[in-house]
């Protein structure tokens, strides 16, 4: 047996969207259930995400501290960003969201894992790259704002974020997700062998 996602879509009878907001929006689908009865789904749709695990050479991932209202934390983070333009290229949101929340830049980029982040209340996907090969970018500091002007810069040890993740210190999805999947490409075939950057993701389709 494979164990692997597939898509379905099940038949929508009617649809809503009750509320909009700047980047996202709130919509109430009328499902049909395989016992044919009828019922609503509330869910956010949302443009999708990108992530960076950005790996120094000694080691160390580079996390960002930042305020979420929602959840009332100040939780460490790796650079995330939305997919602002419909058929953006992931890589390049990438790269972006890495310099500007960083000011840093990388050689070598891949697929480290794609996810869904609630699915069962959103429709969120993200894409987390393995970002290498840092320097310091070149040019004028990204102006930020709002959250972004109190956020803290760190580069933490993978085995730190590790005990971290599983102590329950650490609570950010890209970065859970993110730091365990290093982990165990690692222990597999390797870093080396993870997607290449421009790997198709049929969630939020591209064009390279």
């Amino acid at each position: 047996m494979t164990i692997k996602d597939t898509p379905e879509v099940w038949e929508i009878r009617a649809t809503e969207t009750p509320f909009t907001g700047n980047k996202t929006s709130v919509r109430t689908d009328d499902v049909v259930m395989p016992d044919g009865t009828v019922v609503h789904r509330d869910y956010q749709v949302h443009p999708g995400s990108v992530a960076v695990l950005a790996l120094d050479e000694a080691d160390r991932v580079l996390v960002l501290r930042q305020y979420r209202h929602p959840v009332r934390h100040k939780l460490w983070e790796i650079p995330a960003g939305l997919l602002d333009v419909p058929g953006e290229n992931p890589l390049h949101a990438a790269q972006r969201e890495l310099y500007e929340e960083a000011h840093v830049k990388a050689e070598d980029w891949r697929v480290l894992t794609d996810v869904y982040t609630t699915p069962g209340g959103c429709d969120e996907a993200v894409r987390i790259f393995l970002a290498r090969g840092l320097s310091e970018a070149e040019g004028e500091r990204f102006e930020v704002e709002h959250e972004e002007a109190d956020m803290e810069l760190a580069r933490v040890p993978v085995e730190e974020l590790v005990r971290g993740v599983l102590a329950g210190e650490l609570h950010n999805n890209c970065l859970v997700v993110g730091v365990l999947s290093l982990v165990a490409a690692r222990a597999g075939d390797g870093l080396d062998a993870l997607r290449p950057a421009q790997a198709p993701w049929p969630a939020r389709p591209f064009e390279a």
